[in-house]
């Protein structure tokens, strides 16, 4: 059982719902990345989904866009993603961490690092830092087949996109290959845009757990505690990226751990909240 399936299980069990930050990897600082992470669960973030600095991201608005442009000015690339998740392992070897990001920088690495066995270069040193789970924006599922085994003998996760337009035969590619949980995108267009719609989203879940059964976590608009908790009444988990990224920019370097742990303890104990109440006695 991988991390992020104990993970998710254990909170099932607990009747909680996981809460899934997402940071660009690199920003605002280069190297305040693994404190911010240890910020973060400390906070109450159940899986870290760090996002991999990419010069053409097709899925991201203009506020991660500008995120990850910053992170790559100061030269963060693949490489030095997996060092974070690296430092970050020396103090915590329990959150899960899931890669986010794009197939060129994937592809880019196994070109230039010789793999020492058979499979992925990436995967091999993605595992040996302690990545849990990748989502590839741009890699569908019917071509993922390979990548999906060399992951799991690895013990890691691949996780997939879902969204409002998603064909019922989308749904079964993504069941067929998916592990960990599957990620909802509640709105059409890109990070940031537009405003969530609880309804839509509430209509859709059931149509998705026809096919996947693994978690469903929702992310795009969740933007306070009021929308976490209204997603999270139909979802396993709630995934938080622009607005935590909109919060630490521009912070001094002192203050950006503090920044986004104090929004995420309030979501998290919104969260929590909301659970025990609807938990019976």
């Amino acid at each position: 059982m991988s991390r992020i399936t104990a993970t998710l299980a254990a909170l099932k069990a607990q009747r909680r719902t996981a809460l899934i930050p997402y940071v660009t990897a690199g920003f605002p600082y280069p190297d305040i990345t693994p404190a911010l992470m240890h910020g973060m669960v400390a906070a109450g973030a159940d899986i870290i989904e760090l996002g991999v600095p990419f010069s053409d991201p097709s899925a991201d608005g203009a506020v991660i866009q500008r995120a990850g442009d910053k992170a790559l000015a100061a030269g963060i690339g693949l490489v030095q993603v997996l060092e974070m998740v690296r430092q970050f392992r020396l103090r915590d070897t329990t959150t899960p961490v899931v890669l986010m990001g794009y197939a060129n920088p994937i592809e880019r690495y196994d070109q230039r690092h010789a793999a020492s066995g058979p499979g992925s270069a990436f995967v091999q040193a993605a595992a040996q830092v302690g990545v849990d789970g990748l989502l590839v924006v741009d890699y569908p599922p019917e071509e993922c087949t390979a990548l999906a085994a060399d992951l799991r003998r690895h013990g890691l996760d691949l996780i997939f996109l879902l969204a409002p337009t998603s064909t019922e035969r989308r749904m079964q590619q993504v069941a067929q290959v998916a592990s960990g949980y599957v990620y909802y995108v509640s709105l059409k267009g890109v990070t940031g845009a537009g405003t969530l719609d609880t309804a839509a989203v509430e209509s859709m879940l059931p149509r998705i757990r026809q096919h996947v059964h693994i978690p469903v976590g929702v992310g795009f608009g969740i933007r306070d505690a009021a929308s976490a908790c209204a997603i999270a009444r139909v979802a396993d988990a709630v995934v938080i990226g622009s607005r935590i990224i909109q919060l630490i920019d521009e912070q001094p370097a002192d203050r950006v751990v503090a920044v986004a742990s104090e929004f995420l303890a309030g979501i998290r104990g919104a969260l929590d909240r909301q659970s025990a109440a609807s938990t019976p006695s």
